[in-house]
């Protein structure tokens, strides 16, 4: 194996072979989201996002952070190839808040070729991600470690749904044509920069476990799930216990010399906020 995909599987704790499988596709997704977080931490403070194979592998993978989708499903597709997957990204209109006009496309996502069957994967949608692949088939309901998914067809698009509270809701609707880096530019741009994009108003982490649980967080405050029911709910008092936290229940890693962030820096960017959640 390349250095590169040995300091990856180091990095999420599998310790077999990898091989072009349906079960080494499912293994790696699953390994991914509990190991590497969903956050949104450079936009908070704020950094700018970079999207070189380097940059990511160097945060994500090196110091120990986490990213959002532009970051997470480069890094998996990446992995993916290296593998010998067939593999491309694909980008999305997120439709989970029901926008009343169709919004730009920023979320990215992967079109897996299996056995000559195609198959989304997606490693990056916070709270509502994708804990394994899904075929890419039309109104089939299809079990996940954390949630029931489908596709519906919208058109030459793709909608993908998920099953909250005995109904169906929409996450992102995507198509299937060629997308470039430059389009995965302009995208991240968009999410980070642009000025009611909720990434700059909410500091956003989650964190997939492997028994079907999942740890959020908003701001300060942080929730433990499994099957929908709280197992565990708080609201951290001060920004050292949301450090800390930040640190113990997401395994983010602080110390490196480019990608870490002190307590100090914390502290100034989360005296923007309340212990509501809410920006002041």
């Amino acid at each position: 194996m390349t250095p590169f995909l040995t300091a990856y599987l180091a990095r999420i704790g599998w310790e077999q072979t990898p091989d072009v499988s349906l079960e080494t596709l499912r293994a790696l997704h699953l390994h991914h989201n509990g190991a590497i977080p969903f956050e949104n931490l450079d936009v908070v403070l704020p950094r700018e996002i970079e999207l070189s194979d380097e940059a990511i592998f160097h945060k994500l993978v090196v110091a120990r952070r986490g990213g959002y989708c532009f970051e997470q499903n480069g890094l998996f597709e990446r992995v993916l190839k290296e593998v010998g997957f067939t593999v491309r990204s694909l980008l999305g209109r997120v439709v989970i808040a029901n926008p009343h006009q169709m919004p730009p496309r920023t979320h990215r996502i992967l079109l897996v070729q299996v056995a000559g069957e195609p198959w989304i994967a997606d490693v990056g949608f916070g709270g509502q991600t994708l804990t394994a692949p899904i075929r890419l088939q039309q109104d089939l309901e299809q079990a996940t470690p954390h949630g029931l998914y489908r596709l519906q067809r919208k058109g030459e698009d793709w909608v993908l749904q998920f099953r909250h509270h005995e109904r169906w809701q929409s996450m992102y609707q995507f198509e299937m044509g060629e997308q470039y880096q430059a389009d995965f530019v302009m995208g991240n741009f968009h999410s980070a920069h642009w000025p009611a994009s909720h990434f700059r108003h909410h500091l956003l982490m989650c964190r997939h476990l492997p028994d079907g649980g999942k740890l959020t967080l908003t701001n300060f405050h942080f929730t433990h799930w499994k099957n929908g029911q709280v197992l565990e709910e708080v609201t951290f008092a001060d920004v050292p216990a949301l450090y800390d936290a930040l640190q113990q229940r997401f395994g983010l890693g602080v110390s490196d010399a480019q990608y870490g962030f002190s307590l100090q820096q914390l502290e100034t960017v989360m005296a923007g906020f309340d212990l509501h959640g809410e920006k002041v």
